[in-house]
């Protein structure tokens, strides 16, 4: 096992590996940025290194001053968590050269998967469903055209380094892809600096729900349920719940089956999701493989009794994983607390926490690193805690939610607290009816 792990990320991730870390008896050490220097997961670690100013490209990106960190504290093993460098294979890579244990995807794993147009090959040939669309990556506009007209609109045109919404359009007539490739290639070329596309059928009214996998060295993997993420604004998910009320046990079963059979065709390491789409008719498709914890896995830990982090370090230290598929006992919904105004388009607010009280009681839990006094740095993401609940049934799960973001006050910014509270009493949420469409029509009262 190892003796010492380095945590490459901030917030409430970095803080949420530490905790695991600890009960493991393993020594932690944190990195960051100056702006992060009063975050509890600089506090909470054993030990800790500053890698640089606020811009992540300057400290939680660079790998260089990342390595050395993890070097000079004689780190055995990095956890990358999630975002950041959670899945460069560059990183993943240097790490294997430098001896030290990256816990994520290896550098080929990630290439295969990250790569969405090369994670579409492979799925097809492991036999799981995926969406029409184009063979591989368009070679230019004429062919994007010709795919279109053959597939029929509305179709979706994918850059295929994307993620976080960023290089995606909707096109529901000829008349507007042309707009829509320029603009999607102009926007990816930014984010990732790969201005590569692929085209794909639109599923409409659809469901995003993916499968949560772990697969050890042995090549040897399992799942534990699903989680419904399909409530979102511009891609990005705002909350999700476990499991989904769209479900049925055969297609649980069903998508399960598919996302081991994709793990273990690839000979997965580590925890990983299987992301689909799902259709109003219940039929399933392929969309991409995350080669690294997400942000909603504490609902899964809630629903199974799981420790994802834990099973993480267990794998990545060599010990085979028990095979058994998991599936929910309970009911689990996480909303994800973010420093913005819902009221002002979701507008970020960074600034001063002047007073914060959390919520508790059987079956609430908070992952979150800020506290009364603590400075949100306008460097980064937007989200600044995760509030889950998990109870017997559904109704009770929101009814939990409910109590919990009316007990939850966090004053000095704006935060997203009303738009859950709103949405907790929204008719199409509590009857399990919604899309990923769902944002479009909603409205702040």
């Amino acid at each position: 096992m190892f003796k010492k792990i380095l945590i490459a990320n901030r917030g409430e991730i970095a803080l949420r590996v530490i905790r695991t870390c600890k009960e493991m008896g393993i020594k932690t050490v944190a990195v960051y940025s100056t702006v992060d220097a009063e975050s509890l997961h600089v506090r909470f670690a054993d030990e800790a290194v500053c890698i640089g100013p606020a811009p992540s490209s300057e400290s939680y990106l660079k790998i260089a001053n990342i390595i050395a960190a993890a070097e000079i504290t004689n780190a055995d093993a990095i956890h990358p968590g999630y975002g950041f460098l959670a899945e460069n294979s560059k990183f993943s890579k240097i790490c294997e050269e430098h001896e030290i244990k990256f816990i994520g995807a290896s550098a080929d794993m990630i290439d295969r998967m990250g790569d969405k147009a090369s994670a579409r090959a492979t799925m097809e040939a492991a036999g799981v469903p995926c969406i029409p669309g184009s063979d591989g990556l368009l070679a230019d506009f004429d062919e994007a055209e010709k795919i279109a007209k053959k597939m029929g609109y509305p179709v979706m045109l994918k850059a295929t380094a994307g993620g976080g919404g960023k290089g995606m359009r909707a096109v529901w007539k000829k008349e507007n892809l042309k707009d829509a490739w320029d603009s999607a290639r102009q926007e990816a070329a930014a984010a990732f600096g790969n201005d590569g596309m692929y085209l794909e059928k639109l599923i409409e009214e659809p469901r995003h729900i993916e499968i949560q996998v772990v697969g050890d060295s042995r090549g040897k993997a399992c799942h534990l349920s699903e989680r419904d993420c399909s409530i979102q604004r511009r891609h990005q998910k705002l909350t999700e719940e476990t499991p989904s009320p769209f479900m049925t046990d055969q297609l649980r079963n069903d998508m399960g089956e598919a996302a081991i059979k994709a793990a273990e065709h690839i000979k997965y390491e580590g925890a990983g999701t299987v992301e689909f789409l799902v259709d109003k008719h219940r039929n399933f498709y392929f969309m991409e493989m995350n080669t690294r914890i997400q942000v909603e896995h504490p609902i899964t830990e809630e629903v199974v009794n799981y420790d994802l982090i834990r099973e993480q370090i267990l794998v990545a230290a060599g010990v085979p994983i028990s095979g058994k598929n998991y599936f929910p006992k309970l009911h689990s919904i996480e909303c994800r607390i973010n420093a913005e105004d819902p009221y002002n388009d979701f507008r970020p607010s960074p600034g001063k926490i002047t007073n914060l009280h959390a919520p508790g009681g059987h079956g609430v839990r908070i992952d979150t690193h800020v506290y009364s006094g603590y400075m949100i740095p306008p460097n980064y993401d937007s989200m600044i805690a995760k509030l889950i609940t998990t109870a017997q049934t559904r109704d009770e799960a929101i009814n939990k939610m409910k109590r919990a973001l009316d007990e939850f006050v966090i004053e000095g910014v704006k935060t997203t607290i009303p738009f859950h509270r709103q949405l907790m009493d929204h008719d199409d949420y509590i009857r399990g009816n919604y899309t990923t469409k769902f944002m479009e029509d909603f409205e702040m009262k």
